[in-house]
């Protein structure tokens, strides 16, 4: 079930951050990486 979760979650963190790269793409990088690090820690079992 928590598998479903981080799927379910990964994608609005995705939109929630492309929207946030349209209005300040200054900040890009940033929610870059802080998108690419938790899709890592998702992706290796350290957040459920």
């Amino acid at each position: 079930m928590s598998l479903n979760l981080s799927f379910k979650l990964l994608p609005i963190l995705a939109l929630v951050l492309g929207i946030a790269s349209i209005v300040a793409p200054r900040f890009l990088n940033i929610f870059v990486a802080i998108f690419l690090i938790a899709y890592a820690l998702v992706g290796f079992g350290f957040i459920r």
